[in-house]
């Protein structure tokens, strides 16, 4: 669907406005040095396996769970200085934990097959984002008030998956209390893109992605309000799932939701390889992955395939980089070669008002009838009220203890309606019916992960309503799966996102496993050079 003339006139407005205040924003923000310009190489096979790979080979007793730790540890001590992925460690208790394991596997009489059904991740190392709780480490969610706290039990996922056999390494890097794109906040800094360290890493999951991404991790935990899983794993050329609503539990990370958010917020698996989906979502979902049918074949001959390019011209959203429509016409005319079917593009004319949609729904009040908390209660969490303008002020000035995006949330809060538009409900609910007939049990939809390759550090500052083209499946409820398509002429991670109907997880799972072999999936990023 065309824009309008004013519509143009608007949106152009917008961008000049943006990069004006972008060039005053430089003059003040800190400038980050690097004297590396990429990721040293993997030189130990063990990193360049699955995590399903690496616990058949361990159960096996093919290698031995401490080396396979040992080399996530040497590979993570080797390019943490460079990317600021993990904020906090545990090596010294996970090499216990492995040498427990191996003496697990040298007891056991009941053989691999037994240890597979009971500890489908005997021994294999796994890093968890800082805004869940795991036993001993911080969960902080970059606030300063909270720098103190350390978690004295496990989220429920991170519970499941250590259940599993799963031994944690870590925790890694968000951004301030979870809510914005780019991992960065004033207790651990700013997390680098293994691509390109002048670029970011998402969020705000992004030190998880920026870890797996950097081939320090095989497994890890992400959260998803608004694209947390899904924008890192694409900016890092990795593997992510936003699952379908009350498959996994939500429970023990912070920020809490309130309001109507726990409806849009998921916890779900990111991972270098999509072989690894399936088993981790059927791990932390418990008993509800049964819900799923995830172990039923997929035969994706008989699936209905849709492509919408964009979001059909929205004004306050930056317009789709050519090279990821180029790689998202790639996956089309490869899905109609390889399986015979046709992909029907469309042009969805609700997703244009996605921005106003999420924006509406989250600061919707819940059926108690309470608004939910503010961005700046949360901040104020622990230590000072927060008043944002007052804050601004402070942190031109440098005193500020807070991020320019965490502030800028803040603000944005003071001038929003407190009467949602009826316009865009009845959007949303028309976007909601629309994609609900049209993908059923058997289709299967492909949107692109966001409108830009992986940006600099702090642009988003100046696109800050680009998350929308990941944010509106939070909304509508619908289960995603980030898929990596290679890279970009800079280097850089392109992909897509693949969307079914609710509780059809496995059809995008499966759509993902065939894509990681039609376009080689995870790259490392030690091998590829961006260009300036």
């Amino acid at each position: 669907m065309a824009l309008t003339r004013f519509e143009r006139f608007l949106s152009r407005l917008l961008r000049a406005v943006m990069w004006m205040l972008f060039a005053a924003f430089k003059l003040f923000a800190p400038q980050q040095r690097h004297g590396v310009s990429r990721l040293p190489p993997i030189t130990n096979p063990l990193l360049l396996l699955s995590a399903m790979q690496l616990a058949r080979k361990i159960r096996r007793k093919e290698v031995t769970s401490v080396e396979v730790v040992q080399a996530y540890i040497d590979r993570i001590q080797e390019v943490n200085p460079l990317i600021n992925a993990m904020v906090k460690d545990r090596f010294s208790a996970a090499l216990q934990e492995a040498a427990q394991v191996d003496k697990l596997i040298e007891e056991e009489t009941g053989g691999e097959d037994v240890l597979e059904d009971r500890l489908p991740l005997l021994g294999v190392p796994i890093t968890v984002k800082e805004a869940f709780a795991l036993q001993g480490m911080p969960n902080s969610t970059g606030l300063l008030s909270r720098r103190d706290l350390v978690s004295g039990a496990d989220a429920p996922s991170v519970a499941l998956l250590k259940r599993a056999g799963a031994i944690p390494l870590g925790v890694t890097n968000c951004s301030e209390l979870c809510m914005w794109l780019e991992s960065h906040n004033h207790l651990y800094g700013i997390t680098n893109n293994p691509y390109d360290f002048e670029r970011i890493a998402g969020g705000s999951s992004g030190g998880e992605g920026s870890i797996l991404g950097g081939g320090a991790s095989v497994i890890g935990v992400g959260s998803d309000i608004g694209g947390s899983i899904r924008i890192p794993c694409f900016f890092n050329g990795i593997f992510g799932h936003k699952p379908s609503l009350g498959i996994v539990s939500n429970d023990g990370q912070y920020p809490p939701t309130s309001g109507l958010q726990m409806g849009f917020l998921c916890t779900g698996p990111m991972c270098r390889y999509a072989e690894d989906l399936i088993p981790m979502l059927s791990i932390m979902g418990g008993p509800n992955a049964n819900k799923l049918s995830l172990s039923d074949e997929v035969d994706l001959k008989k699936l209905r395939f849709f492509s919408v390019p964009h979001n059909g011209g929205s004004h306050l959203v930056s317009p789709v980089d050519a090279q990821l429509l180029h790689a998202q016409k790639m996956v089309v005319k490869r899905l109609e070669a390889d399986l015979g079917v046709k992909v029907q593009e469309l042009f969805i004319p609700q997703l244009k008002y996605s921005f106003q949609i999420w924006g509406t729904m989250m600061a919707s009040p819940g059926k108690d009838g309470k608004p939910p908390t503010s961005f700046s209660e949360l901040m104020s969490k622990g230590g000072k009220k927060v008043w944002p303008v007052w804050e601004l002020f402070k942190w031109f000035l440098g005193f500020s203890s807070h991020t320019i995006a965490a502030i800028g949330l803040a603000l944005v809060e003071l001038f929003q309606s407190s009467h949602p538009s009826s316009f865009i409900i009845q959007q949303k609910e028309s976007l909601q019916q629309e994609l609900e007939k049209l993908l059923g049990t058997d289709g299967v939809l492909l949107y692109p992960s966001h409108p830009q390759i992986a940006p600099k550090h702090h642009h988003p500052v100046f696109t800050p309503f680009n998350f929308s083209y990941t944010g509106i499946f939070n909304i509508l409820g619908l289960p995603v799966t980030q898929c990596p398509l290679g890279l970009s002429m800079e280097g850089l991670p392109l992909g897509v996102q693949i969307v079914t109907g609710k509780l059809q997880d496995r059809l995008s799972l499966a759509t993902a496993l065939y894509l990681e072999k039609a376009f080689g999936g995870w790259k490392e990023p030690g091998k590829t050079t961006a260009k300036p």
